[in-house]
């Protein structure tokens, strides 16, 4: 059964935002009492945060479809809708986030590091809080707006100061198991690590971390054997310390072939040349290792490698090894810049920038694209009369109306506002633009409806201010 995961694919769905409510306040003597819709609640947000606890991405790769809660709907009597719950998943230190074309996203370093994956989609506005001077009680509300949907990719690169690298069966667990407290899985028989062992060392006063590499192969950059899955998790060490076997009984291997097979595959992977490496000969308790030793060290300290022997059974070696690695790392740390206190970069929009675009596609349609005109078409009712009529007087305001004309744009051309999978598509009136607040009965836009003759409109005009007037006359006090 996998019990390690390093590299998973999740979707995550954020919560939808609560529709707005379209309520009039009724109560005895107060049949009119004006809009009192609430406003629906946000939708959830999907929140990965690093905890030190979590060390494998498992949960993820059995459940890969996460979602946040919806925001609840506004109500009657001024009453706004609850928001919707966050989901926070919690994610091991060293994830880094990437989109499907495997652009990074963020590099979740340190405890408690959050990166929003999905947002939660904004509540819908009730009648009341779309009610102005001149639109007293609007008969419409806003809709809740969808949550955001995402598929991403995580990967896990392991936080660690030394990666050990080298053949399998090379003793690179014997010797972490010897070094730290880690206890992984140890055979006579290649490719016994299967998923990188992570262990803590104490050399002196420097405290730092040392990950066992599973074994690595000639070809192993371009997916042979498993050091593809795991080269990664040695991206973010501060040395590489390379495991030689002194007593393999591979007649066609030695060990200075199996550094160059090694450091080729590590050239090939990149990303990699300014790591300061060491080398570890290896089972020199036994005696034809000790010989092999001896022969090849004074070759490997002409490369200039630092070179240490040790064997991880007799626990020979072992602290002149760990304080090197600790002077190693603390000098790396000491080169690290300073964390600067965060500041707050302010990035103006240009003068220019009107929020939106207009551009005509091939298929004729002049497709409008920008954050609020496609923002506000997701809260729009096309139900309902009055709410088309008010996006209308809201892309007029933004400028859309003159984009249009400006762009040729005629009485009747099609115009599609978002994107070409999920467009809004509708036939352009610029008469459409003036003209707001001429509203009829609650719900309905006049504007919509078909053009009249003149004399038609005057007369429904007189017959519906006769009829406010008979209504008022109902309740006027004697």
């Amino acid at each position: 059964m996998t019990t390690f995961v390093d590299r998973v694919e999740l979707h995550v769905a954020a919560g939808n935002g609560g529709h707005g409510c379209a309520s009039v306040h009724r109560e005895k003597f107060k049949p009119l009492g004006g809009p009192d819709g609430g406003n629906g609640g946000r939708g959830g947000d999907v929140i990965l945060v690093v905890d030190q606890s979590v060390t494998t991405l498992l949960d993820y790769h059995h459940s890969p479809h996460r979602k946040a809660g919806n925001g609840a709907p506004g109500a009657g009597d001024n009453r706004s809708g609850k928001d919707g719950q966050d989901l926070i998943l919690p994610v091991p230190d060293g994830t880094v986030v990437l989109d499907k074309q495997g652009n990074v996203l963020a590099d979740l370093v340190g405890q408690g590091t959050t990166f929003i994956a999905g947002q939660g989609g904004r509540g819908g506005l009730g009648n009341a809080a779309l009610a102005s001077a001149r639109r007293k009680a609007p008969g419409f509300a806003l809709l809740g707006e969808p949550g955001e949907f995402r598929d991403i990719v995580m990967e896990l690169k392991t936080v660690a100061d030394v990666a050990l690298v080298g053949y399998p069966s090379a003793g690179k667990s014997s010797l972490i198991s010897v070094l730290s407290a880690a206890k992984p899985k140890i055979a006579d028989y290649p490719f016994t690590t299967l998923v990188p062992n992570l262990g803590v060392v104490t050399a002196g006063s420097t405290v730092y971390t040392i990950a066992d590499v599973p074994g690595l192969i000639p070809g192993a950059s371009q997916g042979k054997g498993l050091g593809l899955e795991f080269l990664r998790h040695v991206e973010r060490c501060s040395v590489l310390v390379h495991v030689l076997d002194t007593a393999t009984l591979e007649s066609d291997r030695d060990p200075v072939s199996d550094l160059d097979v090694i450091e080729a595959e590590l050239a090939q992977y990149g990303g990699l040349d300014d790591r300061p490496r060491i080398v570890v000969l290896n089972k020199i308790d036994i005696p034809d290792g000790q010989d092999l030793a001896d022969m090849i060290r004074p070759d490997l300290e002409e490369r200039g490698y630092q070179v240490f022997e040790v064997s991880a059974v007799a626990r020979t070696g072992l602290k002149e090894l760990s304080f090197a690695l600790a002077g190693i790392i603390g000098a790396a740390r000491a080169a690290k810049p300073k964390e600067e206190a965060t500041r707050i970069v302010i990035r103006p929009k240009a003068v220019d920038d009107a929020g939106f675009t207009v551009t005509l596609g091939e298929d004729g349609l002049y497709r409008v694209r920008g954050e609020k005109p496609e923002r506000w078409v997701k809260q729009t009712d096309f139900n309902n009369d009055e709410a088309v009529g008010y996006l209308a007087d809201r892309l007029n305001r933004l400028g859309v109306e003159d984009a249009l004309l400006k762009a040729g744009a005629r009485s009747g051309d099609g115009v599609a506002i978002g994107s070409e999978e999920n467009a809004v598509v509708f036939d352009w009136e610029p008469s459409m633009a003036a003209g707001a607040e001429m509203l009829g009965r609650r719900g309905e836009d006049h504007r919509l409806d078909a053009p009249r003759p003149a004399a038609v409109r005057r007369r429904d005009r007189d017959a519906e201010r006769d009829e406010a007037d008979q209504e008022f006359e109902k309740f006027k006090p004697f």
